[in-house]
């Protein structure tokens, strides 16, 4: 009797800490460096980008592959693995960080952590929202300087190629 106590007692907590992470593998990514007024659009979606959140830390791991951004022309997406990611040598773009303050509500939070693409990573601070419709949704949206990640435009596609890029995003989250 004691050791079957003992387990329910083991059992329940240890859900009750498993469930404080929620995951996703099918996050959304959009990367949109258009050059305003330019007649091609600059935009690629990843939507099979893997997230950890903790609900009691607030820290968020996000996890994306370069190859996985689809664009509309597959000239374009060529051009970005191969010219500009060099997704080849540098296959991952990942963020670390926490959201600040999260106490299990909805609404708008600070988030801030390590970027990294290109194999280079640099702080960033936005803001996110959480919604709930069933799922727990964190998305946000904000820009990087594309040079800061040793990301270079080209001289032939300066015209439709930006010098920053709006990164936005959206994880529909899940318990472990």
């Amino acid at each position: 009797m004691k050791k079957t106590a003992i387990l329910f007692i083991a059992l329940l907590f240890g859900s009750t800490l498993f469930a404080q992470k929620m995951i996703t593998r099918t996050g959304e990514i959009k990367f949109d460096a258009t050059v305003p007024g330019a007649m091609d659009e600059v935009i690629g979606t990843n939507k099979t980008v893997s997230a950890i959140f903790d609900k009691s830390t607030g820290e968020l791991v996000v996890l994306g592959l370069v190859k996985s951004f689809k664009f509309k022309s597959p000239l374009m997406e060529e051009h970005f693995n191969e010219n500009y990611m060099e997704s080849d040598k540098l296959p991952k773009a990942s963020f670390k960080g926490k959201v600040l303050n999260y106490d299990g509500k909805t609404g708008s939070y600070d988030l801030e952590g390590d970027l990294t693409i290109h194999g280079v990573t640099n702080k960033i601070k936005t803001k996110v929202t959480f919604t709930n419709d069933g799922k727990l949704t964190l998305s946000g949206a904000f820009t990087v300087k594309l040079s800061d990640y040793k990301l270079e435009v080209p001289a032939l596609a300066k015209k439709t190629l930006a010098e920053t890029a709006k990164i936005t995003i959206k994880l529909a989250l899940e318990n472990k």
